[in-house]
């Protein structure tokens, strides 16, 4: 389960902007996770509220996931699809020369704290 390691590298990432910006309490936290990361959703918020309550500065505060999704740009016929449905194979044309657009982020979006 790697989403204990993410956790712990969110919670050293959370912990240093604490510092830096003399924060006392994290209230809540919003994660931008992209449809095809790696990181499944639900492992994510279970280590996050096992590692998080291990903290004073985190313990109690939310995990917040917004998904985004996958997107795959073709660059035989120029346009955008969904990766989930498709995955390598364009559906309008048929071309395996893809690449994805989006979809698999992984970022800290808002931190909500006093």
């Amino acid at each position: 389960m790697h989403e204990l390691g993410v956790v712990f590298h969110i919670i050293d990432d959370l912990t240093e902007v604490g510092k830096e910006n003399e924060i006392t309490k994290i209230h809540s936290v919003t994660l931008q996770l992209g449809e095809v990361s790696g990181v499944v959703p639900d492992l994510l918020k279970d280590a996050w509220k096992w590692a998080a309550a291990k903290t004073e500065l985190m313990s109690g505060a939310e995990l917040i996931i917004e998904t985004l999704p996958a997107v795959t740009y073709c660059e035989d016929c120029k346009t955008e699809y969904d990766t989930l449905a498709h995955g390598k194979i364009c559906p309008n044309c048929g071309s395996e020369h893809t690449y994805l657009l989006k979809g698999n982020e992984f970022m800290i979006k808002e931190i909500a704290a006093t």
